[in-house]
């Protein structure tokens, strides 16, 4: 099961707050799906320095159109 969060309007100081609390609810073997208007290359090596449960090795990101991303972030 995943969880989607759309965050291209949502304030970037507010963005990783939601992101990691929503990646705290999920369950392990869930992953969190982002969408977002930037490659969030800082968002992953913050969830790769600070969150244990952060599955790196199978994150996955891909640029659909020139201001949208869409990450996988999977939970150990």
């Amino acid at each position: 099961m995943s969880e989607k969060l759309d965050l291209r309007d949502v304030p970037p100081p507010q963005r990783h707050p939601k992101i990691h609390e929503a990646f705290a609810d999920l369950d392990s073997g869930e992953e969190l799906v982002l969408v977002n208007d930037h490659e969030p290359k800082p968002l992953f090596y913050e969830m790769q320095a600070e969150v244990e449960a952060f599955d790196a090795e199978n994150y996955a990101v891909e640029q659909v159109a020139a201001d949208e991303f869409v990450a996988t972030l999977p939970k150990k």
